[in-house]
């Protein structure tokens, strides 16, 4: 199997922690996500509604679950529609899920087949009070395209028009942001793929290989240990493009004296991990590029000391912004004098460190949470400053996932060399 089995007790305890805080004759309904059209008669890889795999752990296209703790015949109190298998199906998909696979793997025991979700919907519904749908709420979601769940919340909406619908997202961003041990064991796997993948390119890494090339490393080297491949779009950015803070192309040639910017890092039966390294495509970083690489590093250390239980978000981000500041007048960047006099957007330090620090992670890239919630134990988030030098052509960003602790946070990622000496050592074998 390419993933090892994850324990069912997870998903159950998952959808016992949304029960509790749901208020009487409440019944919560969530699709799984279309699969998406490419041109033709293509499509793309399907990936699924985040919230239902959290609740149930399916991972495939035409699953509905629905929870309805209160209601009157207790066999309904959750119920898992899955895909039929067909011969058609098998023929030209391979099977399904069937019933018994579906109760192994989601701990729920009555299982239903897609095409009576919507006759048994109607008798449930109009027995209760609140009917939560989800949407994504998050706060940098640009949605263009219409899901299942937002059809399907139009179709209740006009079906059943009298009854109060509930927002589910800010129900499952408060459950999600605390991560189960199951979760970081497996968030811990796709760290260690994620570091074989990163080892295996700094003996590939030199002059004239192109950024596409490294792409196709990391691929095989992911893919040959369990992975789906990238939990992301990579961003493999030598040279200027390193300074490009979403650059996916990939289509460069690495040039001798050139920094590399590897943005990369894998998935693991759903969950997802997120690195940063920055190294010198010869080997060997000149004296610039080795001051704004320690700085880059001793901001992340001292960020990470920060990220702390109790902190919140935006204190945390000028307390680093703080420390960046720091760095940026040690490499001559800004003035000290000129620092001291800037506004309180600290327009000097954000021209060279114009993003966040840290977001959370799971089983999204930009894990879910309530807006401004305070930092908490077993909460997972990365860690990646950066100093973008466009005039240089030079950017740095180094980034580890860590999981918040009561005393010290825990680096999922701390086996992966990031100390310059030991990138150049590694290097130059």
């Amino acid at each position: 199997m390419r993933y090892q089995p994850i324990d069912p007790q997870l998903f159950v305890r998952n959808r016992q922690k949304l029960r509790d805080i749901l208020p009487p004759d409440s019944i919560v309904i969530v699709l799984a996500n279309d699969v998406m059209p490419t041109n033709a008669d293509g499509t793309m890889a399907f990936k699924q509604n985040s919230d239902l795999f959290h609740l149930c752990g399916v991972d495939q296209e035409d699953t509905a679950l629905v929870l309805f703790p209160d209601a009157k015949d207790t066999t309904q109190c959750e119920i898992l529609f899955v895909k039929e298998t067909s011969e058609h199906i098998a023929i030209w998909e391979g099977e399904k899920l069937n019933k018994e696979q579906a109760r192994a793997t989601t701990g729920i025991q009555r299982i239903e087949w897609y095409q009576n979700f919507e006759p048994m919907l109607h008798s449930l519904i109009p027995q209760a009070r609140h009917v939560f749908l989800t949407t994504n709420e998050h706060l940098r979601a640009m949605v263009v395209v219409e899901t299942a769940n937002d059809r399907f919340i139009k179709k209740c909406q006009q079906r059943y028009p009298l009854h109060r619908y509930e927002r589910l997202a800010p129900l499952m961003h408060e459950l999600r942001m605390i991560k189960e041990p199951e979760e970081i064991k497996i968030m811990q796997h796709a760290c260690d793929i994620t570091e074989a993948g990163f080892r295996r390119l700094l003996g590939f890494v030199k002059p004239g290989v192109g950024e596409w090339e490294i792409e196709a490393e990391l691929l095989h080297e992911f893919v040959r240990r369990g992975s789906r491949g990238f939990a992301y779009q990579p961003i493999i950015g030598s040279g200027k493009n390193a300074c490009v803070l979403h650059y996916i192309t990939n289509e460069a040639v690495c040039q001798n004296g050139e920094m590399l910017l590897l943005d990369v890092a894998a998935e693991y039966a759903g969950w997802a991990s997120d690195l940063t390294r920055t190294i010198p495509v010869n080997g060997r970083f000149t004296k610039r590029q080795r001051d704004v690489y320690d700085s880059v590093l001793r901001v992340l250390r001292g960020a990470d000391e920060i990220l702390r239980p109790g902190n919140t978000p935006m204190q945390y981000q000028k307390q680093v912004i703080e420390i960046m500041e720091e760095e940026l007048i040690r490499l001559k960047l800004i003035d000290a004098k000129e620092a001291k006099n800037q506004g309180p957007d600290k327009a000097l330090v954000k021209k060279y460190f114009m993003h966040g620090t840290s977001h959370h992670l799971g089983l999204d890239v930009h894990d879910v949470a309530p807006p401004h919630q305070p930092f908490g134990e077993g909460m997972v988030f990365t860690i990646e400053p950066g100093i973008y030098i466009r005039e240089e052509g030079l950017g740095v960003r180094l980034e580890n996932d860590v999981v918040i602790g009561k005393d010290r946070n825990f680096d999922l990622m701390g086996k992966i060399p990031i100390e310059a000496d030991e990138i150049e050592e590694l290097m130059n074998r």
